[in-house]
């Protein structure tokens, strides 16, 4: 699926008439230029209003919203209540549909807006029960005061629903009208709390490497999945800390512990196939494993294409080193591109700090959730990144009737019914099983309903009987206190509040970066990890054995943290938190490979060697770093094979002299990353199994259960891919960059091997291999930029087309066209600082973005600078709607006031609301 699609594909057969009726609405609504009063007054009808008065009945005194020339509110308020009311109101004034969409989706409620073609992805959301978590964590859980802050919130958004009509909210429901008879509900405070749930579901770590080390054992031995997710390189790419251990007589985490040697691999990540897992190994979870991959890639990724890896940028430099003798922080998270953005700039300030009015902070919010997720205050900075903690396993069940098998004995499944409410359809009921880990997510597939008659299940397994299912257990499912945390944050003045804070930060877990007005910087890493029994989470477990059982939750005082290092900056860019050697608790065996990190750290060396400093233009720069690692490594030896087709080394002398940046306008970096691609296809790509390659890929392989027409002379089969290719493998991202280093010592190396074909012969070297791969290249570039290789470039292969979260991916190609803007001719690429990923299994398209970046001048508040990856606004055809784009796209930022009189200067447009 599309990396951004919140909302269905469009329906066939039956959706046809709906959307030409959709298109004509949309036509008439979107062309301003040629519609009548009528197309014109629907699209401003839903415009905000940025001055004069507004009467809100809720409010116990006067708020004044200020917005500047890119419509960034920031809210003045004279009590906490008041100012996360106007919060409330101002996001619902700009981002009201996209807060509905997300309410539904968190609900498993898309059918109601969209139709039958969203059935399926609501009954996987219902399995998990996001709602039902967020309610109990709203009725039991959350602080009072957190709970006071999320109703005030909901009653600014109902008053700004309150006497509007749907039309009037957002043109998108204009089109809506057409198609279903659809009414906006009430917001409620659960509507809040469960958004944090699809923000876990997407940084949830290591299900998907959980699943495709399975689905390998098709196809590839244990040692060569094992080569395929080598050990995290801790030789070469340090880890977030470079000491601290947990104090065996205090068991807590002491970060000033002595300095730890760093391992030579450590224990690493996914160390292969696993034995001794009770399954009677990975072939009996491959039937299962193949359907929960194909409901994976159904659900919207609304933060990052399932299987690529969500990564981050993050770090935190010490006045001691900066121009400014204070702390600068920079941050900027990597997500799927969507319109509007996932992110909305504001700053909410009471007037009057006091006791009873305590919030001074600007920074990035959600659509849809009182607070600052990441920002500042009057006092401290902060940032995030992902950690990439596992807290997710998958457990096959030996299933009947009656209920799963445990220790011998059969327990009853806990159910509950569901109802599936459709626009323009009937309603469809559903049954959702739970084993006491989790749902059973197998029961949301027709694919896994056959487990039971595919899964060539072991001896040390149970009896086939009826079949097998696949349940989850995640550390998301079960209520938290994430919500308290983000307002802690948003009054912390110090280290101590912060860590306090972290300490409900519960899911999604992430690493934290500090720095404050004192000058101290300092990290934490939150979040609810699990402990486990028995295994290590790289492959799923067998559900009716009790001993892999997760056994607690690393305590908060045991999670590394540091606090003024003597290095004086900390780098976090999902990277390993801290060397094995030191730390015997498991956070992941599946880290990021630390390329943008250890990038980041040469950088800052670099600058601050012989007594240089850091400014906050380097600290931007450094943001903007597109260097390629893979280059450094395969780019000489490219050069050094001999090319005899003039046609090809024609290509090939574009790589000479390149210096492995990245830059949209180079043609070198256009051809090596086609090379890349043509490398890992022919060495790799070729040999996995179709679950896990892109759909459209086909090649003559071996038959693993022959199902096509097989080639009697050579006893081949065609098989194609199966996987989105957002999220296939390889997808070129840092893991290959590490499966492949050693490799390219190995000239001989079975990888190397390729099978000929008509048009070129077999391959037995790396060499050849690399001929190969240059020659298939040219090739692909000549058909996509032409035969003239001086006017090839980067930018038109790699290319961002920000769509609209729902009819901008799923409504006619006119409709399209009016919501969707683009595309952006891009620089950077995967794993390099600028992180504007693609996936090579699947082509050049950008799939995931620094979805915003920022550089905190921590002190001197109104001289940081950020910018958005769209703009304020979510209504399609006003001026904020991505009027930032132009500017993120060229690695500018803005400055960013915080400060009364720089909010003054800065504001084009005050609207006072009224009680």
């Amino acid at each position: 699926m599309p990396s951004n699609t919140t909302a269905p594909p469009a329906k066939k057969k039956g959706r046809r008439a709906r959307l030409i009726v959709l298109l004509l609405v949309l036509a008439l609504v979107g062309a301003v230029g040629f519609g009548g009063w009528w197309g014109v007054d629907t699209v401003r009808a839903s415009f905000p209003q940025t001055t004069g008065e507004i009467r809100i009945d809720s409010l116990s005194g006067d708020v004044e919203v200020k917005r500047d020339a890119n419509g960034i509110p920031q809210i003045y308020a004279d009590n906490e209540t008041d100012l996360f009311r106007a919060q409330g109101y101002v996001q619902a004034q700009d981002r009201f549909y996209e807060m509905d969409v997300r309410r539904h989706l968190t609900a498993g409620r898309l059918s109601e807006m969209f139709g039958e073609s969203q059935v399926d992805t609501d009954a996987f959301l219902r399995t998990l029960g996001w709602r039902q978590v967020a309610q109990q964590e709203y009725d039991k859980v959350l602080a009072p005061e957190t709970k006071k802050y999320l109703q005030a919130y909901a009653e600014g958004v109902n008053a700004y629903l309150k006497d509007r009509q749907p039309k009037d909210v957002s043109v998108e429901y204009a089109a809506l009208a057409f198609t279903n008879e659809y009414t906006i509900e009430p917001w409620t405070p659960v509507d809040s709390v469960a958004w944090l749930k699809a923000m876990a579901w997407d940084l949830r770590g290591n299900m998907q490497d959980e699943i495709d080390r399975s689905l390998l054992t098709s196809r590839l031995s244990a040692a060569q999945i094992k080569q395929l997710y080598p050990a995290y390189p801790y030789e070469l790419h340090q880890p977030i800390l470079d000491r601290g251990t947990v104090d065996p007589v205090t068991r807590t985490f002491d970060p000033k512990a002595g300095k730890g040697e760093q391992s030579e691999g450590g224990t690493g990540t996914g160390t292969g196939t696993g034995t001794g897992d009770g399954t009677g190994g990975p072939s009996a979870q491959l039937a299962a494993l193949s359907g929960l991959s194909d409901v994976l890639d159904s659900v919207p990724a609304l933060l990052g294409p399932n299987g690529n890896g969500i990564g981050s940028n993050s770090w935190v430099v010490s006045g001691d080193l900066t121009t400014s003798g204070k702390p600068l922080l920079a941050n900027d998270p990597h997500l799927a591109p969507m319109l509007p953005s996932l992110w909305y700039q504001m700053g909410l300030h009471c007037r009057s700090v006091s006791a009873t009015c305590r919030y001074d902070v600007a920074g990035y919010t959600f659509s849809g959730m009182p607070g600052v997720i990441i920002g500042h205050n009057d006092s401290i900075a902060w940032g995030l990144t992902n950690l990439g903690a596992d807290v997710t396993d998958l457990y096959l069940e030996k299933i009947s009737p009656e209920g799963y098998l445990v220790d011998g004995k059969v327990k009853p499944f806990d159910t509950r019914e569901e109802v599936i409410k459709v626009a323009g359809g009937a309603d469809r009921p559903i049954t959702v099983r739970s084993t006491d880990r989790g749902p059973l997510v197998s029961d949301r597939s027709s694919e896994l309903e056959k487990v039971g008659q595919k899964a060539p299940v072991g001896n040390s397994a149970p009896d086939r009987g009826t079949g097998y299912g696949v349940s989850l257990q995640w550390t998301a499912l079960q209520p938290g206190k994430s919500m308290d945390a983000i307002f802690a944050i948003d009054r912390a003045q110090d280290f101590e509040d912060f860590r306090a804070a972290a300490k409900h930060f519960e899911v999604p877990s992430q690493n934290l970066v500090y720095a404050d007005t004192k000058g101290n910087i300092g990290y934490q890493s939150p979040g609810k990890i699990p402990r486990r029994a028995k295994g290590d989470g790289t492959l799923p477990a067998p559900g009716w054995d009790s001993s892999y059982r997760w056994k607690g939750y690393i305590p908060f005082e045991q999670l590394p943290y540091e606090y003024n290092p003597d290095r004086g900056y900390i780098v976090t860019a999902n990277q390993a938190v801290i060397s094995p050697e030191q730390y015997d608790d498991l956070l992941t065996e599946d880290w990021g490979y630390g390329s943008r990190s250890q990038r980041i750290n040469d950088l800052i060396e670099s600058k601050t060697k012989d007594g240089g400093k850091i400014s906050p233009d380097d600290m931007r720069t450094m943001q903007t770093d597109n260097r390629s690692e893979i280059a450094t490594l395969l780019n000489p030896l490219l050069l050094k094979v001999d090319i005899s087709d003039p046609y090809v080394r024609e290509a090939q002398k574009l790589l000479e002299g390149w210096d492995y940046t990245q830059e949209p306008d180079s043609a070198a970096a256009a051809y090596f990353n086609a090379v890349w691609r043509n490398v890992l296809k022919l060495s790799f790509g070729d040999k996995l199994p179709k679950e896990v390659r892109a759909e459209g890929d086909c090649v003559m392989v071996r038959p693993v259960d022959a199902t096509g027409p097989v080639d009697e002379q050579n006893k081949l089969v065609r098989e194609c891919g199966e996987r989105d290719p957002d999220s296939a493998q390889p997808d070129g991202g840092d893991r290959w960059f590490e499966v492949v280093r050693p490799l390219l010592k190995q000239e001989k190396s079975e990888w190397w091997k390729t099978p000929a074909t008509r048009t070129d012969p077999a391959t037995e070297t790396r060499d050849q291999l690399l001929a190969r791969a240059m020659k298939d290249a040219r090739w692909e570039l000549t058909a996509k930029l032409g035969k003239d290789v001086s006017t090839w470039s980067w930018g038109r292969l790699h290319q961002l087309t920000l769509k609209n979260q729902t009819l901008g991916t799923a409504g006619p190609g006119v409709v399209q066209q009016m919501l969707n803007r683009g595309p952006w001719n891009l620089g950077g690429g995967e794993a390099a600082v600028d992180a504007t990923g693609w996936n090579a299994a699947g082509g050049y398209e950008v799939i995931w973005v620094p979805s915003m970046r920022m550089v905190v001048n921590v002190g001197d508040w109104d001289k940081s600078r950020w910018i958005n990856l769209t703009g304020a606004s979510g209504h399609a055809f006003h001026d904020n709607y991505t009027d930032q784009t132009d500017a993120w796209a060229e690695g500018e930022l803005y400055d960013w006031a915080y400060g009364k009189a720089a909010v003054d200067a800065a504001a084009k447009d005050t609207l006072t609301l009224r009680p």
